[in-house]
């Protein structure tokens, strides 16, 4: 075997795990999807949709480019983010939870930006899905609690980053 036939055959070993962490971060993903909307218990519609972690979102179906890496090609082995857009209003007003998963030994690790990291196993079980949904939905609520109370204190000019706003136009519209 040559240098290059080594090399070939490592990058294609590196390959299959990239795939393989793709595959499971998506179906994490789509598993947190679904959930939570199950759990926020919407009766009007869809109220939770997978977006890209970055940049301007539409809340709509992304498919693979809700991830921040590509579902096909050459991918790196590494932590995933995503967005999680959560619907706030009964109109058309969404938010968006950016989160990134990563595999740590024989679990994920769901770190949620400006919030805690979770550990899950895959397939999702209930007792961890539902730590889960509780803890997302209190990290949207608790948000808009923080900037009332920082309102009312006179406190809310501050530089923080805090979530992404959307608004479906389409729907708006319609």
């Amino acid at each position: 075997m040559t240098r290059f036939d080594q090399l070939i055959e490592t990058v294609e070993g590196y390959q299959r795990l990239a795939a393989e962490n793709y595959a499971r971060v998506r179906q994490m993903a789509e598993e947190v999807r679904a959930g939570l909307c199950d759990y926020i218990d919407a009766t009007d519609g869809v109220c939770v949709q997978l977006v890209p972690p970055f940049g301007e979102f539409q809340p709509k179906a992304y498919g693979d480019q809700a991830f921040s890496v590509p579902p096909r090609g050459f991918r790196p082995l590494g932590p995933i983010a995503f967005g999680l857009a959560v619907r706030v209003s009964k109109g058309t007003d969404w938010i968006r939870v950016t989160t990134q998963c990563q595999k740590i030994g024989d679990a994920f690790i769901l770190d949620i930006q400006g919030g805690e990291s979770f550990k899950l196993g895959l397939p999702l079980n209930e007792n961890d899905s539902n730590r889960l949904f509780e803890y997302v939905y209190n990290h949207v609520l608790n948000w808009f609690q923080l900037k009332m109370d920082q309102y009312e204190k006179g406190e809310y000019g501050t530089r923080e980053i805090g979530f992404d706003f959307s608004r479906d136009t389409d729907s708006a519209t319609a």
